[in-house]
């Protein structure tokens, strides 16, 4: 099954490849106007969904991730047609030169072929991601995870469909409609076939793919992000920032997990921004020092400092200084978004130097690490690791290049 669909997508690569933008731009807007077309149809698939988690007793904010409106369908169909407005990197010249045998050398942008994706809850990014692969000129082969199989196969119907009577062919979007892990762990091994694999979801989930995958893979997602308030912090601002990053919507990678406080503000401040995220019904965990201020938070344990909660829930360390929120974050963050609120720009110069994070923020909340909030539109994931791609990943980020060589008959010596 997996082996046949991987065929299937890196035969319609090669014709994507060569598509003219207009054709891709289309494409990507008839399959907006699919998704708008078709928005009872999802929902239905999508309750179905809902409902069987709701019945696992799985948590709210995953649920959240999980649920579909006609917002959010709107919302998906929105983001395509900003994808098809976006420049094509297919085709970009980055630099040209002349060599001393004569020969004129050009870097030119081409796609990566056949990208896969094997993504747990969100069936919003199976049209994200199929919208950014078409604009950059891949096919897609896209992998959710049982918990949303129906949504995922819905709309992966709604945009073939579209695709057909367009240049796209229909075979460049490829559903994986089986929850079994063993075709999973297939589609890990298909390197002949698929250029690169995107994992998107839980630290299980990417810890198994960068494992048991044959194929170059790029992390992204996990994201235990901290928010570090400084003694020269605004702390009314600061209390703002902190509740939007932790309640807004706690099952996203880019929540604020950790708070680390200056000792010089805590014993004044932390009763009030725990008072505040109590309200929220944040459940707080605090280490020794916050546990004298405010005796009856919970212990955290070495263990939570190295959680991604996903969940109301947020841990809180007092540190010294600066260097020690630093080292603490280098420590146990994940390389995703980190956060200095402060109103010394020393601080903050120090802090954005020196956090070792795609993210870094100054007086900011950590819930604008998004492709759509950088201006990219929809995203294909939030890269955690240092290859050339870092960060939200859009449609630039989804192409190599080759080197185009023009000579006049010259033959080495």
């Amino acid at each position: 099954m997996i082996e046949e669909i991987c065929q299937k997508a890196r035969k319609a690569s090669f014709k994507l490849a060569t598509l003219t933008s207009e054709a891709k731009n289309n494409a990507l807007n008839k399959m907006a106007d699919a998704l708008e077309g078709n928005v009872e149809k999802i929902l239905a698939a999508n309750k179905i969904d809902a409902q069987a988690a709701k019945a696992k007793g799985v948590k709210a904010a995953l649920i959240d991730r999980l649920e579909l409106d006609q917002k959010k369908i709107r919302n998906m169909a929105k983001e395509l047609r900003e994808v098809s407005n976006f420049a094509d990197p297919v085709g970009d010249i980055l630099r040209t030169w002349t060599t001393s045998d004569g020969l004129m050398v050009s870097q030119v942008r081409v796609p990566l072929g056949v990208v896969g994706i094997i993504y747990e809850s969100r069936p919003n990014v199976t049209s994200d991601a199929a919208g950014i692969c078409i604009k950059s000129g891949n096919a897609v082969i896209l992998r959710g995870g049982s918990d949303a199989l129906n949504s995922n196969v819905a709309i992966g119907d709604v945009l073939r469909n579209a695709l057909s009577g367009t240049e796209v062919p229909v075979d460049a979007v490829q559903i994986v409609n089986s929850p079994d892990r063993k075709v999973a762990e297939e589609m890990m091994g298909m390197r002949q076939y698929i250029d690169l694999l995107i994992p998107r979801g839980s630290a299980d989930l990417i810890k198994t793919v960068v494992e048991k995958s044959r194929i170059p893979v790029i992390e992204t997602g996990t994201g235990n992000c901290h928010i570090y308030i400084d003694d020269e912090a605004d702390l009314e601002n600061a209390t703002a920032i902190v509740i939007n990053a932790k309640v807004q919507r706690p099952g996203v990678c880019n929540a604020a997990e950790k708070l680390l406080i200056h000792k010089k503000i805590a014993e004044n401040y932390l009763p009030v921004v725990i008072t505040e995220l109590r309200k929220n019904n944040v459940e707080v965990r605090g280490d020794e020092e916050t546990k004298k201020i405010v005796p009856n938070v919970k212990n955290a344990t070495e263990e939570d400092w190295n959680t991604e909660y996903l969940d109301l829930i947020i841990g809180i360390k007092v540190v010294n200084n600066l260097e020690e929120a630093i080292a603490h974050i280098n420590k146990y963050g994940t390389h995703h978004s980190e956060s200095i609120l402060t109103k010394n720009f020393g601080k903050a110069l120090k802090f954005t130097k020196e956090v070792d994070s795609a993210a870094v923020y100054w007086n900011v909340s950590t819930r604008f690490t998004d492709g759509n909030k950088f201006g990219f539109g929809a995203e294909i994931g939030i890269s955690t690791q240092k290859l050339h791609a870092r960060g939200p990943m859009g449609v630039q980020h989804l192409t190599s290049t080759k080197y185009v060589i023009l000579g006049d008959g010259q033959i080495r010596r």
